[in-house]
């Protein structure tokens, strides 16, 4: 016999991922910038700032490029989050955190959000290119490629590598802010692509736990589902500790001063406490919930570091 309450709630399901097809709800401006999830690219565009900064400082601080900078890389981003949305249109109504965007809850016909991507997309990577440099447009090349077919079309369906492989991607943002300051990729970048890559896995690891019923109902296979609770940890622990001196390269390359190593080595210390305090805690949603938090500190203070550490030695320079 077939649970009644479970039959009505797979009938509302398939109803909503109908209804995101018709467009019937009416669309107001707000919804075209709401699928482009403003909040991934503001995360993303302070660390290309970041990057910039780390390039050129005052001295060969220049504010059109910044803007070309600043206005490729967040129309690119937006135009990859715009295809995810556009993507994920069967599986964001059988999740509670996803079923009121634009395009599941019908504001925005899929049609409109595809062409809306592919427009956004090519227009920030045109900027790149003509505004900043052809080396900073394929980087953003990249990062919309490994989002958009890597990630949203492949791999979050399939393997709980997901979070780890479409790091890739986020980690792109700071190295645009570098090649558009000095116009090449050196270690220097990389570093600032091995810090934002090792952020991610323990930052989205954290997200997977606390969302896990959601991510189950779409059959979505994040490591908290597949693996369990238990091996989440084991990963975000090896994560911690590979950022910590992931962090101190930027140190090494001379990009930074010791303002910004000793930031980092207090940030990255108690990142891994925290990280190891969940081993001897029961409370698995609430350590979830204080690692998603101290994650959104962590990047904001080491890139609000680099900055005030650049500011700080050129100032000392004078």
């Amino acid at each position: 016999m077939v649970d009644r309450s479970v039959s009505q709630q797979t009938a509302a399901d398939q109803n909503i991922a109908i209804e995101s097809f018709t467009g019937e709800n009416k669309t107001t401006w707000r919804d075209y910038i709401e699928i482009t999830k403003p909040g991934i690219n503001k995360s993303n565009l302070f660390a290309t700032f970041a990057g910039y900064w780390l390039a050129t400082g005052f001295t060969s601080f220049d504010f059109v490029t910044l803007l070309f900078a600043m206005l490729g890389s967040g129309l690119t981003i937006a135009g990859s989050c715009t295809l995810n949305n556009f993507y994920d249109r069967d599986i964001d109504p059988l999740m509670e955190r996803t079923r009121s965007r634009p395009v599941p809850d019908g504001r925005i016909k899929p049609s409109v959000a595809l062409w809306y991507g592919i427009f956004l997309t090519t227009l920030g990577i045109i900027v790149l290119t003509a505004g900043v440099n052809p080396l900073s447009a394929f980087l953003g090349f990249i990062g919309f490629f490994v989002y958009v077919f890597i990630y949203t079309m492949w791999l979050k369906r399939t393997s709980t590598l997901n979070t780890v492989i479409g790091g890739i991607c986020g980690s792109v943002p700071p190295m645009i802010g570098w090649v558009a300051g000095t116009g090449s990729l050196d270690l220097t970048a990389w570093a600032l692509f091995l810090i934002l890559f090792m952020w991610q896995p323990p930052h989205f690891f954290a997200l997977a736990m606390m969302k896990a019923d959601d991510y189950r109902a779409a059959g979505i296979p994040m490591l908290p589902i597949v693996k369990g609770f238990k091996e989440t940890k084991k990963q975000t622990l090896i994560f911690t500790l590979l950022l910590l001196p992931s962090s101190y390269l930027l140190f090494y390359t001379g990009a930074v001063g010791w303002f910004y190593l000793v930031i980092a080595l207090i940030l990255g210390g108690v990142y891994i406490a925290l990280a190891i305090k969940g081993f001897n805690t029961k409370e698995d949603d609430r350590w979830a919930r204080q690692m998603f938090f101290y994650s959104l500190i962590y990047l904001t203070v080491i890139l609000l570091a680099m900055i005030i550490d650049v500011a700080i030695t050129e100032a000392l320079q004078f």
